[in-house]
């Protein structure tokens, strides 16, 4: 079985990579390349493969501006879910915020996506908002880390 590699996104095959998950996961709100590198800029954005094939991605948005929140996001495509793939990413998220300064995690997880909130209710998140963005209809739902 080939092991999970997971790396910091770096050149335009990582970005479109990284691209290539989040829009799988989150149809309601594509990104664009420009916007992702953009994203790349200011969070830290990560790849997971098995061998070449991108099979989750994460974004670490580390503290600003002198505060103690940072919010980890991790995506696991649906044909990958279930194999441990999302706590690998998960962790690896949690440590870098951590290590940024981060005393409060809080995470987002699209409302369509149940099996990414099972993800972030087992490992201790709880969610605090609910909210839609402009033109969308489905809810984002704010979780964290208690």
């Amino acid at each position: 079985m080939t092991e999970l590699r997971i790396a910091r996104v770096d050149g335009d095959a990582m970005l479109q990579a990284w691209q290539y998950v989040h829009n799988a996961i989150i149809p309601t709100a594509v990104l664009s390349l420009a916007e992702v590198r953009e994203r790349a800029g200011r969070n830290r954005l990560s790849v997971a493969y098995l061998g070449d094939v991108p099979v989750g991605c994460s974004t670490v948005r580390p503290p600003a501006d002198g505060a103690s929140a940072a919010t980890v996001i991790t995506r696991v495509l649906p044909a990958h879910r279930g194999e441990g793939f999302g706590g690998q990413l998960y962790e690896r998220g949690l440590a870098e915020a951590r290590k940024a300064g981060a005393d409060v995690i809080e995470t987002c997880v699209l409302e369509s996506n149940p099996e990414g909130l099972r993800f972030a209710l087992g490992r201790g998140f709880v969610e605090t908002e609910r909210y839609v963005l402009p033109g969308d209809s489905v809810p984002f739902i704010d979780l964290r880390l208690v």
